[in-house]
């Protein structure tokens, strides 16, 4: 019998980083109409754990998390958008945990991952939405790069506080 990378403590942080995320995503500072939206820090505890644990575990449990999301409030016009806006986009928060040494570098690239997706997804599928004239590229990036953009500095802000206060600790 193979035994699970995950043991019994990851699986758990994982669980409570999850519904933490799920719970502040209900908390919406600002929502755009088709969908996406600035929260009270949901992406925070999925950041948090990809830091803490790596890639691996913050693939995992992002997009864990996306699931729930789609699962929540499903949004779908093609099988392909679905993994792209749910699962794929949270999912590459984990993309943090590349960077676990430079908290700032790893919000980044792992927001810049959830954005790369819903803006290709955003293309591909919502191209309608653009206002006439517009590309769908730029609406897209627009559209997109709005909440996550607000997402972004909420993170920051938060994650940034939690460490200098010593509430959490991103470091094993």
């Amino acid at each position: 019998m193979q035994r699970s990378s995950f043991s019994i403590r990851v699986i758990a942080e994982v669980s409570i980083m999850v519904a933490l995320a799920t719970v502040l995503s209900m908390i919406k500072i600002y929502h755009l109409p088709q969908g996406g939206s600035i929260t009270a820090g949901s992406m925070v505890p999925l950041l948090w754990i990809s830091l803490r644990r790596g890639p691996k575990v913050g693939f995992f449990a992002a997009g864990v998390f996306g699931v729930l999301q789609f699962a929540m409030e499903p949004w779908f016009v093609h099988p392909v958008q679905l993994l792209l806006d749910y699962p794929v986009a949270f999912g590459f928060v984990g993309l943090a945990g590349l960077l676990r040494r430079h908290a700032l570098a790893g919000i980044a690239l792992g927001l810049f991952g959830r954005f790369a997706s819903h803006f290709f997804s955003g293309v591909w599928f919502f191209s309608e939405y653009a206002p006439s004239g517009v590309s769908p590229y730029v609406y897209s990036a627009l559209y997109n790069g709005t909440y996550i953009l607000g997402e972004f500095f909420v993170s920051v802000v938060l994650i940034y506080v939690l460490l200098k206060k010593k509430l959490i600790d991103i470091y094993l």
